[in-house]
């Protein structure tokens, strides 16, 4: 296998995998991802993809919603171009293979659900699974297509560029502009260190949740592609705004085992241990609010009480609309001994998503030349404080269409400039295989506890604070360890979730007011006359 391609993506997830079969038509492709290829935020996705498709529906409400949702920072360039494209792309992956539910009563025209935040029922799926089904669709055909090379348990290190591993320390061409060149990546069989040259490398790594120590995010959300884009210095945006989903299976043994927005779209109801409702008490949608007000209302719910979890009650419908509607989400259910057809089910809120990332253009483009960012890892403008239910996969298949046609066609025109220079191989240095790997145990547990306690879903100046000290410190372990022993997959996600817990830290104390999923108690208004734009972390010091 050469080491060098056209692209270099990192990631197969829905971003990724649209990505790597839209830019296979005009190069090759090679695909790395950190374990199996379908372990992906996308395979565990149950909800659905937003699109216009009934007749009582419009772009300008799906806009609306958006923006409502995105409390004034959403970037309305970003959200016309995913709604409008919605339509075309769900037929790309129908065409594709995927097979989305049908309303039966509707001569075979897809069923829409409907999420909290929408005003119309808009949300395509496969039942309860649409994720999975999107993913094996886009696997299957990724694995006909001779352009694209797949490496499994390959995870990315450190981005190559050119100011820092080709040229010494100048920058580009005597340009003030970096470029990358790929990525310097781990072998986890082998556990060699190779540079993958790409004359374009695409950060599609997912997200971050494991930064926090409850999440409904799978173990390979580490935040890859962010931390790896900050030490190579590109811009980052609205670190702040992590997304609790208001609801997670609260059990022992239920490890990330999320409880579906549509529940509550199919009328679900959020209930104290005595079974009274109560999220009439906080917004006038009651369980179809946006998703920071409904965490919120639960959080302050289990302070209020001391109860460990509120409940979720869906059992009012019909016992045959739920096995048929939520098949995945009842069987999983009654494994841990809950029959969502007869009884409520105990649910907390848990880290889900996060709505900034890499900084980008409508083109997926960051700071870095030739470095693009997709899908949860890119921060597009779309969803600005809050992202609106099931507008993520939207997102990630619009962006990665858009930077595959951009890269198309800077090929094309300009194939002169695109030529890899030399790269110097992996420096091991110094470093010898470690026997404390408590070490990296130690300090995983600390940030995710502490990030939950200090930067969660309510926040305070004396709790950022604390974790603002709390991280400086263990930054400057990490480093240290990081320098003087073996690389290692557990290592890299570890210096990972570090920085990015920083990054969010850094940026939740930028902001002093609170606005959508950042919520501080001592700045608990919206300022929009100091604050009503994108926190951006620019270049490190040097």
């Amino acid at each position: 296998m050469s080491n060098s391609s056209d692209f270099l993506v990192i990631g197969s997830g829905i971003a990724g995998l649209t990505f790597a079969l839209k830019a296979a038509r005009s190069g090759t492709v090679l695909l790395i991802t950190k374990r199996d290829k379908k372990e992906s935020a996308t395979f565990y996705a149950q909800g659905g993809i937003a699109s216009v498709l009934s007749n009582d529906d419009s772009f300008e409400e799906h806009v609306d919603d958006t923006l409502e949702a995105g409390a004034g920072l959403c970037h309305l360039e970003a959200v016309k171009m995913i709604v409008e494209e919605g339509p075309v792309k769900i037929k790309e992956l129908i065409e594709l293979g995927v097979s989305f539910t049908t309303d039966e009563n509707a001569d075979g025209e897809l069923d829409l659900g409907r999420e909290a935040g929408h005003s119309k029922r808009r949300i395509v799926h496969a039942g309860d699974i649409t994720g999975r089904e999107i993913e094996e669709a886009l696997l299957s055909a990724v694995a006909k297509d001779s352009n694209i090379t797949v490496l499994e348990d390959h995870i990315a290190v450190d981005l190559i560029t050119h100011s820092k591993f080709v040229s010494g320390g100048s920058t580009a061409e005597d340009t003030k502009e970096d470029v990358v060149w790929g990525a310097y990546v781990l072998d986890k069989t082998s556990g060699d260190i190779t540079p993958l040259l790409a004359k374009a490398t695409i950060l599609a790594t997912g997200g971050a949740g494991k930064v926090y120590r409850y999440t409904s995010n799978p173990d390979v959300s580490t935040g890859d592609g962010i931390a790896m884009a900050r030490r190579a210095g590109a811009e980052i945006s609205n670190m702040e705004f992590m997304q609790f989903h208001p609801t997670c299976l609260y059990h022992h043994n239920a490890k990330s085992f999320l409880i579906s927005e549509a529940l509550r779209g199919e009328g679900a109801i959020l209930k104290r241990k005595d079974g009274t409702p109560f999220m009439a008490d906080y917004h006038p949608k009651k369980e179809l609010a946006p998703r920071d007000i409904v965490a919120r209302a639960i959080d302050f719910e289990m302070k209020k009480s001391g109860d460990d979890c509120v409940y979720l009650d869906i059992s009012h419908q019909p016992k045959e609309f739920i096995e048929d509607r939520f098949p995945n989400i009842r069987e999983r259910c009654l494994d841990f001994g809950f029959d969502i057809t007869k009884e409520p089910i105990p649910v907390v809120p848990a880290a889900h998503y996060i709505c900034g990332g890499v900084k980008t253009n409508l083109n997926g483009e960051t700071t870095l030349k030739r470095l693009y960012a997709i899908g949860e890892t890119a921060c597009t403008g779309v969803h600005g404080a809050n992202r609106l239910a099931s507008n993520s996969l939207l997102e990630s298949i619009v962006f990665a269409d858009k930077a595959a046609r951009h890269l198309a066609n800077l090929l094309e025109s300009d194939n002169s400039d695109l030529a890899l220079p030399p790269i110097p191989p992996w420096r091991k240095g110094t470093a010898t295989s470690s026997e404390e790997a408590v070490v990296i145990s130690q300090n995983w547990d600390e940030i995710r506890r502490f990030m939950w306690n200090y930067v969660g879903i309510v926040r305070s100046n004396k709790r950022l604070a604390r974790a603002k000290s709390r991280i400086t410190l263990l930054i400057e372990e990490i480093n240290e360890y990081y320098w003087d022993f073996t690389v290692t997959s557990d290592l890299v996600e570890l210096r990972n979730i570090a920085t990015v817990a920083e990054l969010i830290i850094d940026s939740a104390i930028a902001r002093k007011e609170s606005r959508g999923l950042h919520y501080n108690i001592d700045y608990p208004e919206r300022d929009d006359k100091a604050f009503n734009s994108d926190t951006t972390i620019l270049r490190p010091t040097p």
